[in-house]
């Protein structure tokens, strides 16, 4: 695993008791985690590390928590590796394909200097690239040089309000003070770090299935484990990162995920390539009638749906948690979105390097000369998808036993207040390290997949039994039945 950190492991503890709390763990349970690996990694003025590190620790320890809900057993073992986790954070920069890494952001997704100040653009899909340059003013063929003479011109503040009022993405940078003072970031506030709540319904203990009750012994991986999420499905409605993160680590544990896009909404192979591991996906149209019938039946035989669209972007489908587990009692629901449910940003779309930019964290990074900066990995996802993860495997253990149905709600403007803040006040940034004894190699692994040969990422996620990696690579986006296998 890794050089053992000097100080016992208490100083790595800051944020995953926190976290834990959040997810209603018992807190002795924290004690069976160990913490190693090389020191200085994912160095920056914020914690980064720090929440790389508690998030997949909670994850982990969730994890470990089911499977000994499952087998009775006690509670494994839990390592965290420093070099696993930040080699994981960037699994999306560590990919490659066939020799060749992949696209990350499209040239009209960066910072852009206005009158006033700094304003960030997300424009990596085609829809959105083409709203974005409709509420410029600019045509479809326009590029970087001509948004930069347009938006030299403006005020941060406006542009994002008639670029989002376009339906494109553009947010203002803010420094933490200034967010905290938002509307927004008051709303944001007003929350935890996570909810994880439950809906009654009567139902009584549903105990993880086991391998009699899938009729055959469970796939036999490194020790011969029981994987916790083993028989158990999962319909994933996440896109880009932090959704599809939580449900490639579902995957790893053992679940059966189908990934479900709209047909109409392109997606990048690129990403899917890093998050589909373990996973299957198809296409339905839920505004039709086949599209919709079929949900219904996967709907039938699932125990967990996990949404990533904006609030309210999915309610006209019936697919409110409260209207699913009216339709299939006993399921887990669990939701991120960008900004929350509430407050005046709560219908708004938003990625990680735009919230970032909003709630201050590109000002606490920024250089000498005053330029915004970035976290040295798109933390926010990542470490949100870990929580999600970790608020899944938590709520099908408490289903187990109490029988109640698991509504996790995350945000990762609530996971960068929590950054922001130092985690709870306790924690500070590495930025003077230099990750002495980092191999990232160590880390990697390959293999042939559908789009070719992976260099890929190993899961940071580990417990005794646990598995090392997944079953099976990602395929193609959308080509799968939308059938349970």
């Amino acid at each position: 695993m890794g050089q053992q950190q000097p100080d016992g492991g208490r100083r790595q503890h800051i944020g995953t008791d926190l976290a834990w709390a959040v997810l209603g763990g018992d807190p002795a349970l924290t004690e069976r985690i160990a913490y190693g690996g090389p020191p200085g990694l994912l160095p920056a003025r914020l914690p980064v590390m720090a929440l790389a590190r508690s998030t997949v620790a909670v994850c982990a320890l969730a994890a470990a928590e089911l499977a000994a809900e499952r087998d009775g057993g006690p509670v494994r073992a839990v390592r965290v590796d420093d070099g696993a986790v930040a080699t994981a954070f960037v699994s999306e920069r560590q990919l490659r394909i066939d020799g060749r890494a992949p696209s990350t952001f499209a040239p009209l997704s960066r910072f852009w200097r206005t009158s006033d100040g700094w304003l960030r653009t997300h424009a990596n899909y085609p829809h959105h690239r083409a709203r974005l340059l409709r509420a410029l003013d600019l045509p479809e063929s326009a590029g970087a040089a001509e948004a930069e003479a347009v938006l030299a011109g403006g005020r941060a503040e406006e542009i994002q309000e008639t670029v989002c009022a376009a339906g494109g993405l553009a947010v203002a940078a803010r420094t933490p003070e200034q967010w905290d003072a938002h509307p927004q970031g008051a709303a944001v506030a007003a929350h935890p770090l996570l909810t994880l709540d439950t809906l009654t319904t009567g139902r009584p203990p549903c105990p993880p299935p086991s391998s009699k009750e899938q009729g055959g012994p469970l796939p036999p991986l490194a020790g011969d484990p029981t994987l916790p999420a083993a028989g158990l499905r999962v319909l994933d409605l996440t896109r880009v990162l932090a959704g599809p993160v939580a449900t490639r680590t579902l995957a790893l544990l053992g679940a059966e995920v189908l990934r479900i896009d709209a047909p109409q909404l392109p997606e990048s192979q690129d990403t899917h390539s890093d998050t589909g591991f373990g996973k299957r996906s198809t296409t339905l149209d839920l505004g039709s009638r086949s599209g919709r019938a079929a949900f219904e039946e996967l709907l039938t035989a699932a125990d967990v749906v996990v949404t990533g669209y904006r609030p309210g972007a999915l309610d006209r489908f019936g697919l409110t948690p409260e209207a699913l587990v009216a339709r299939r009692p006993g399921l887990v629901v669990a939701r991120v979105s960008a900004w929350g449910d509430d407050g005046p940003w709560g219908g708004r779309r938003g990625f990680d390097s735009l919230v970032q930019v909003a709630t201050g964290i590109a000002a606490a990074e920024a250089d000498r000369e005053g330029n915004p900066g970035a976290l040295p990995a798109q933390a926010l996802d990542h470490g949100t998808g870990y929580l999600l993860a970790a608020a899944v495997l938590r709520a099908l253990t408490e289903r187990a036993r109490t029988g109640g149905a698991g509504v996790a709600t995350l945000a990762l403007a609530r996971t960068a207040r929590w950054l922001v803040h130092g985690l709870g006040g306790e924690a500070r940034g590495e930025a003077d390290t230099d990750g002495e004894g980092y191999d990232a190699g160590r880390y990697l692994r390959e293999t042939d997949s559908p789009v070719g040969r992976l260099r890929y990422a190993l899961p940071p996620v580990s417990f005794d039994g646990g598995p090392d990696t997944w079953t099976t690579p990602p395929g193609r986006c959308g080509t799968d039945a939308p059938v349970w296998r």
